[in-house]
């Protein structure tokens, strides 16, 4: 097989945690196992990353961004129709990326739509960010708080051209309460996995979810870049994961061991 041009494999992005379709688990995508066995294939770092990813654990192929038939590992019909990062008609040129991430990741999208950067993305602004500003390109990580940080100071700075200065800090802080309480919740979720008790296990897990419904409106609030009560729910969700761990490893006579 021909080397792929680097220029036909270009900004992949998604954001993180796609469920796998039915279709992507029982139709195999050959793209990445053609590019792997190239040795010649450019680009092999964005093909790595994308193993490693949320979507190449669950088979989210290549082809459900950069377009392509994954049926076949005949190079030409592979490739056929795919258009380069660069042509404003390909679904990962940048101002396409979120409707090309929002085809699986609908809230996220429908949120960012409400942002001042989807706006100024849509005029052709290139300093606006996008999904993979924050996701990186293949939906691989999230950015630290620390990385937060400095991305948006190159607009948002005191010596920048944009205004709101305070948004680095108000976005460091955010991500990282987030991930506090992502944390939380993961240990909570852990300890809940192991009870036996069938109706303890089920009152538990509602509370769980319980937990996570102001996590998921702060979530929200940050692609839409609105910052204002998101530490009050932050703080709610914090205090409900909390009070469960307390549950989980204190509990009262009514719910039992």
């Amino acid at each position: 097989m021909k080397p792929f041009s680097s220029a036909l494999l270009p900004t992949l992005a998604l954001a993180l945690f796609v469920p796998a379709s039915s279709e992507a688990q029982f139709t195999p995508s050959r793209c990445a196992d053609c590019h792997f066995a190239n040795s010649d294939a450019g680009r092999r770092w964005h093909l790595a990353e994308w193993d490693h990813s949320a979507h190449g654990r669950s088979n989210v192929g290549c082809e459900r961004c950069h377009g392509g038939d994954s049926t076949t590992f005949e190079s030409f019909r592979a490739h056929q129709g795919m258009l380069g990062s660069g042509n404003p008609a390909s679904p990962i040129h940048r101002t396409n990326l979120p409707r090309t991430c929002g085809a699986c990741h609908p809230g996220p999208f429908a949120a960012f739509q409400k942002s001042k950067h989807y706006e100024l993305l849509g005029e052709g602004n290139p300093d606006t960010p996008t999904c993979v500003t924050c996701h990186g390109e293949v939906g691989a990580y999230l950015l630290s708080p620390k990385s937060l940080f400095a991305e948006c100071a190159r607009c948002h700075g005191t010596i920048k051209s944009a205004a709101s200065a305070d948004f680095p800090v108000e976005a460091r802080m955010l991500l990282s309460g987030v991930f506090e309480v992502r944390e939380l919740l993961d240990q909570a979720k852990e300890l809940v996995g192991r009870i036996k008790e069938k109706d303890r296990r089920a009152l538990l897990l509602a509370e769980l979810e319980g937990a996570r419904a102001p996590l998921t409106e702060v979530v929200e609030a940050a692609h839409m870049f609105v910052f204002e009560k998101t530490q009050e729910r932050l703080q709610a969700a914090r205090k409900r994961a909390e009070f469960l761990l307390e549950e989980l490893a204190n509990p009262t006579p009514a719910t039992g061991k």
